[in-house]
């Protein structure tokens, strides 16, 4: 939908269509990537965020181990968002391409039969070496810093809201609201970057083409033939799924850091 919003009426013409035409299968395309690059991004991410929460308290003359508000630590996000961008970019261009395989084939884009993983991979590796699983880089940068300040900054929000209502601490306010808040932080990330992601997957996508424009004349592109509205073609689906898959995302993450952070205190 992001890279042909003109093809499918909407969210379920696209899901039937696809269904129809590819079957259940045509619906988990690029699992094994996207699967590859949650896993990567996510380890990355919260690994730097730690680091980085170290980084403002040393910029703002804090000890270390101190507390920090909301925004610094919507701040610590948002640069780790950098780090984690170089392992999200090359699994997210193999995803994007394997997922808009079989409308690029219908175009006449591309050949049929480059349907799995290893086809993508050595397809990349022959036309632009290794420097061609960064194509997107810097637009998937520039999504990431703003889209992860509002990301954790959406959380950590959230979570103070519901501490306060509850009065107690915010390790303490239950499974429930910190799904929420993991849910509304994705909501929160997703509404503000979507048009740059959509940019970003065409660079990814439209590459397999040819060389494709950098983010400003893609930007410009869309919006010339496609208009405004094109930049947030799939927007639903988006939303309907980053809910509850950000909700388990920070169960999980504060689940596991109580965890550790008993084992290792005793």
């Amino acid at each position: 939908m992001q890279t042909f919003p003109t093809m499918y009426r909407g969210f379920l013409d696209c899901f039937c269509t696809t269904y129809r035409q590819e079957g259940l299968r045509g619906l988990y395309q690029g699992t094994t990537p996207a699967l590859m690059a949650n896993i990567a991004e996510n380890a990355v991410l919260f690994m730097s965020y730690g680091f980085c929460q170290e980084v403002v308290r040393l910029a703002g003359g804090l000890p270390s181990g101190a507390d920090l508000s909301d925004v610094q630590k919507a701040c610590s996000g948002s640069v780790a968002s950098i780090f984690s961008s170089l392992v999200l970019c090359p699994t997210e261009l193999v995803k994007c391409r394997l997922q808009a395989m079989h409308e690029m084939a219908a175009l006449g884009k591309v050949a049929e039969g480059q349907n799995t993983v290893w086809s993508v991979v050595k397809t990349v590796m022959r036309n632009d070496g290794l420097l061609g699983f960064y194509q997107g880089l810097t637009t998937t940068i520039a999504r990431e810093l703003p889209g992860y300040f509002c990301f954790f900054g959406a959380y950590e929000l959230c979570r103070s809201g519901f501490a306060n209502y509850m009065g107690t601490s915010k390790d303490d306010i239950g499974v429930v609201p910190v799904m929420f808040s993991g849910g509304f932080g994705g909501a929160c990330l997703w509404l503000v970057v979507y048009p740059m992601d959509c940019v970003k997957s065409r660079i990814q996508v439209l590459s397999m083409a040819g060389r494709q424009a950098g983010f400003i004349k893609t930007l410009a592109g869309v919006v010339r033939t496609d208009g405004v509205r094109a930049l947030y073609s799939g927007l639903t689906p988006t939303l309907i799924r980053t809910f509850p898959a950000n909700g388990a995302l920070f169960l999980a993450y504060e689940a596991s850091r109580k965890l550790m952070m008993r084992h290792f205190d005793s």
